[in-house]
């Protein structure tokens, strides 16, 4: 009997979390975390994948104000595939002072496009139904 309390404790403990919808969100979006499985998304033309790495900003560009404002800059990664970043200001902090040589870590979707790709969704989620995206740049989180 004492054996069979902690397996019960443990099915209950697991019943209720999944239940739990930023749970479900953990679990169901497994982030591919380097850059080959970044090149193998872009060679294979899939979107709609989370994903973690870090690159160096080649470019700062001009934020996009068309609907809802972005930040938006070019990494390049170790394997030299290049990312357009589209980070949501009207969510998030923008990131001041990012400049060209800059590092910067990031949590977010891929989507795919002919030049490398795009990371959006770096940004928590207001409405709670997207797994919550990150930048970090110079030991800050933004999100």
């Amino acid at each position: 009997m004492r054996k069979i309390i902690p397996v019960i404790i443990g099915l209950v403990v697991l019943g209720v979390l999944a239940r739990q919808p930023a749970v479900l969100r953990f679990f169901n979006a497994a982030p591919i975390q380097d850059d080959h499985q970044i090149a193998q998304a872009f060679a294979n033309r899939q979107s709609n994948l989370q994903v973690r790495g870090e690159g160096i900003v080649r470019r700062v560009l001009s934020d996009d104000t068309q609907g809802r404002r972005h930040q938006r800059f070019i990494l390049e990664l170790a394997s030299g595939q290049t990312l357009l970043v589209a980070h949501n200001i009207d969510i998030a902090p923008r990131i001041e002072g990012l400049r060209q040589g800059d590092t910067v870590a990031f949590y977010g979707e891929y989507e795919w496009n002919d030049r490398g790709g795009v990371i959006h969704w770096t940004h928590h989620d207001p409405d709670g139904r997207h797994a919550d995206g990150w930048l970090k740049h110079d030991g800050v989180t933004y999100q």
